[in-house]
């Protein structure tokens, strides 16, 4: 999720003291209640609470709203490059987009419910004068990437050196220095990759997921803490880095498995929302982000890759970064005025892409033919599923009587155009354009080039590639 969408949409509210909160009428809601009850707000006024998540509205949105509803903790199974942490960041946009804490506080606690032994002798001392500051919602989320280094003190948290040197005792509960966890108290903890953990950290876990606090050391100490936690990780089939230890498996009140998308045009939507690509500078035609969505699930379908490991939609997301990187580089050496990708331009992605992709080991040494064979595979169908029923003919025997039609990385659109055989009253060259929508000398020469590739796939016409260029014949 990106700033702009949890970014606070009303200015930060002035209340600054207990006194004026009590007086406004404001009420302290658990953290669950008010998940839920914004959830709820959503759903009745038709919002849209998962903005950006493409494929999942049937399959694991209903699973994880009702795991809301139910006050659950959660943690997201599936394979690599799923969604799953733009899932759990989008949950940001569900909590009030302000909240009272007592200010200077470390767990940043309600101002009506202080909780360490600090901010409750603060509230008994100064009363409705207890300073007041107001917390932004995406100021309650924080994030861990679990690693093997990961300790209890990083996620609860340790004795602190400095303060036991400032001359408190060493039983003194304010001599702790409080980990991630606490520090999300009110707002919501996600923890990627949890099986990562080891097994002694996952141990430290488990009263914040089933008593709601933590214990540090040897301290009498307790905290009921109000944190949802979530949490990703790979199939435990997949991922020999660990796993998740059974008692906290069982702490988790929902557990959802989440897919890749099963319909074309979520993964169409999934690669253009992602795709770092400037339209200012370079266009991607929707064909060729159609042949990159099929030629991934390809990979997913292909029995010579290894589909535990999955085939990410960065690999989609990267490909159409590639194209659009050769498209702009080309211009800009040739001197085009507008920089459009090509078919011609596939070729690159593929060359780099490579290494994404985990194939079975009998492949070893075919790895370059699988991904071309599964490319050309998906340029045939983005062919017939656009240019179905269009007479190619004249085409065709212009090409069989000897006429050529030169392509590459660096020809130019007027160049290629300026090459296309001469087919006399014929209009196929328009009714081609005009399929795919293509009205500049960019996109008209990639919907054309898109036509010839299908030519050669359907073993029509005849292309002969080496050192950067392709010629039709």
């Amino acid at each position: 999720m990106t700033s702009a969408e949890t970014a606070p949409a009303t200015p930060r509210p002035t209340i600054a003291t207990l006194g004026e909160l009590r007086a406004s009428g404001h009420e302290h809601r658990p953290l669950r209640t008010e998940l839920r009850d914004n959830l709820l707000a959503h759903l009745r006024e038709g919002r849209d609470p998962w903005p950006g998540l493409h494929g999942f509205e049937d399959t694991v949105v209903p699973q994880l709203e009702r795991a809301l509803i139910a006050g659950h903790d959660v943690v997201l199974l599936g394979e690599r490059g799923q969604g799953k942490t733009r899932l759990l960041r989008t949950m940001v946009g569900l909590l009030d987009e302000w909240t009272p804490v007592i200010a200077g506080s470390d767990l940043g606690e309600h101002p009506y419910e202080p909780i360490t032994v600090a901010s409750r002798r603060r509230a008994l001392e100064l009363g409705d004068d207890l300073p007041v500051e107001w917390r932004a919602r995406e100021e309650r989320y924080a994030e861990k990437l679990a690693t093997p280094d990961t300790s209890v003190a990083d996620l609860i948290g340790d004795v602190d050196p400095m303060k036991v040197a400032e001359g408190r005792s060493l039983g003194d509960p304010e001599t702790i220095h409080y980990g991630l966890v606490p520090r999300s108290h009110r707002g919501i903890v996600a923890i990627n990759e949890l099986p990562d953990l080891a097994e002694r950290i996952q141990v430290a876990m488990l009263n914040v997921m089933e008593e709601r606090d933590i214990q540090v050391r040897g301290y009498v100490l307790r905290l009921p803490l109000d944190v949802l936690v979530v949490a990703s990780a790979n199939p435990e089939d997949y991922t020999n880095r660990g796993r998740i230890i059974t008692p906290l498996k069982d702490r988790f009140g929902a557990e959802i498995r989440t897919h890749y998308p099963t319909e074309l045009h979520d993964e169409v939507a999934v690669i253009r929302q992602e795709a770092a690509i400037d339209p200012a500078l370079v266009d991607v035609p929707d064909h060729l982000v159609e042949i990159l969505a099929r030629f991934t699930r390809h990979l997913r379908e292909s029995s010579s890759v290894d589909q535990r490991s999955g085939v990410s939609a960065r690999f989609a997301i990267a490909g159409a970064e590639t194209i659009a990187a050769a498209a702009l580089h080309r211009a800009t050496a040739q001197g085009e005025e507008a920089a459009v990708a090509r078919v011609v331009d596939l070729e690159t992605a593929v060359d780099v892409l490579g290494g994404k992709i985990e194939f079975e080991s009998g492949e070893e040494g075919r790895e370059a033919e699988i991904l071309t064979h599964l490319l050309r595979t998906a340029v045939a169908e983005t062919v017939r599923v656009h240019l179905r029923g269009l007479d190619m003919g004249v085409l065709v025997d212009a090409l069989e009587a000897g006429q050529m039609v030169t392509t590459g990385e660096q020809v130019t659109a007027r160049d290629f155009l300026a090459g296309l055989p001469v087919l006399g009253e014929s209009e196929l060259y328009d009714d081609i354009c005009d399929r795919l929508e293509a009205t500049t000398d960019g996109h008209r020469a990639g919907a054309i080039e898109l036509a010839l590739e299908g030519l050669f796939l359907a073993r029509r016409v005849s292309k002969a590639s080496g050192r950067g260029e392709s010629v039709y014949g």
